[in-house]
C-alpha cells in the first residue's frame, strides 16, 4: 500500500520522464553540450532542469494507457523529432567551421596534420580545429547555450506534446539549411582561401619558368609561412563569419520551434 503524501509520486516521476525527452534530444544533437566529453549525467539533469521550467507552464495530458503504448511511442517520437531538428540547426552553423578548416588546410598542405577532436572524437584537420575552438567560444560569448535553453521551453508553447510529428514543410527546410553549410563554410574561408590560391598559382609559374627547382622543398614551407601570416591577418574576418552562421543558426531553430 502506498502512502498517501505519495499517493502521485509515480504520475509525477513519468512526467519528468517525459519532459526530459525534447530538451534530451536538443542537447545531445547540439554543439557543446552533445560533445562526448560532457557527460552523460549532466545532460540528463539539464534536461531535467529545462523540461520541469518548459512544462510548468502548461498542462500536458498523458496518454491514458501510458507511455509504454502505441501512443506514448506515437508521443515520444514527436518529441525526439522536435528536439533533434532544434538542437542540429545550431549544429549545422558550428559546423561552418569545420568545413572552412578542412579548406584552408588543404589548401595550405595540412591536409595531412590532424589532431583528434574531442567535440566528436574524431581526426580532424589542425586549422579546423582552430576554427572549432574560436567557434566554441563564440557560441559561449553570445549566450548561444542559453539561447538554446529559452528555444527549447517556447518551444512548448507552439509545439505542445501531442501536435504531432515535424511537418514535412519544416523538415524541407531544415534539409535547405543545411545545405548552406557548405556555402557559410566557404565564406568563412574566402579570405585566406582567395590568397592562398594566388600563391598556388605563383608557385606554378615559377615551376614554368624553372623546371629544375625543386617546387615541393621550397613550394611547401613557403605555402605554410604564408599561410600562418595570413591566417594571423584574416581571423578577425573569419571570426566574424563564424559569428554570423552561428546566429543564423540559432534563428532558424528558434523559427523551427515556433513551428515556422
Amino acid at each position: 500500500m502506498i502512502a498517501p503524501g505519495f499517493a502521485g509520486l509515480e504520475e509525477q516521476l513519468w512526467l519528468w520522464l517525459f519532459a526530459m525527452i525534447r530538451p534530451g534530444a536538443a542537447l545531445f544533437a547540439a554543439p557543446v553540450t552533445g560533445a562526448k566529453l560532457v557527460p552523460v549525467q549532466l545532460r540528463l539533469i539539464v534536461s531535467l532542469a529545462i523540461g520541469i521550467a518548459a512544462i510548468g507552464g502548461g498542462q500536458i495530458k498523458m496518454p491514458a494507457d501510458g507511455l509504454m503504448s502505441i501512443s506514448g511511442f506515437v508521443l515520444i517520437l514527436g518529441e525526439l523529432l522536435i528536439g533533434l531538428a532544434i538542437g542540429f540547426a545550431v549544429q549545422i552553423g558550428y559546423a561552418a567551421a569545420f568545413v572552412a578548416g578542412e579548406t584552408i588546410s588543404n589548401a595550405m598542405g595540412l591536409g595531412f596534420a590532424s589532431m583528434s577532436d574531442p567535440q566528436t572524437g574524431q581526426s580532424t584537420p589542425v586549422i579546423g580545429q582552430f576554427l572549432s575552438i574560436i567557434a566554441t567560444l563564440i557560441l559561449l560569448a553570445m549566450d548561444g547555450h542559453l539561447i538554446l535553453a529559452s528555444t527549447i521551453v517556447r518551444s512548448y508553447e507552439f509545439l505542445p506534446p501531442g501536435s504531432g510529428l515535424m511537418s514535412a514543410d519544416a523538415a524541407f527546410r531544415l534539409a535547405n539549411f543545411g545545405g548552406s553549410l557548405f556555402v557559410a563554410g566557404l565564406a568563412i574561408a574566402f579570405p585566406m582561401g582567395s590568397a592562398l590560391i594566388l600563391v598556388q598559382i605563383i608557385m606554378g609559374l615559377l615551376a614554368r619558368s624553372a623546371p629544375s627547382m625543386n617546387l615541393f622543398a621550397v613550394g611547401l614551407p613557403a605555402t605554410l609561412t604564408l599561410g600562418l601570416v595570413m591566417l594571423a591577418m584574416a581571423s578577425p574576418l573569419m571570426i566574424d563569419g563564424i559569428a554570423q552562421s552561428l546566429s543564423q543558426s540559432l534563428q532558424f531553430s528558434d523559427d523551427l520551434a515556433r513551428g515556422g
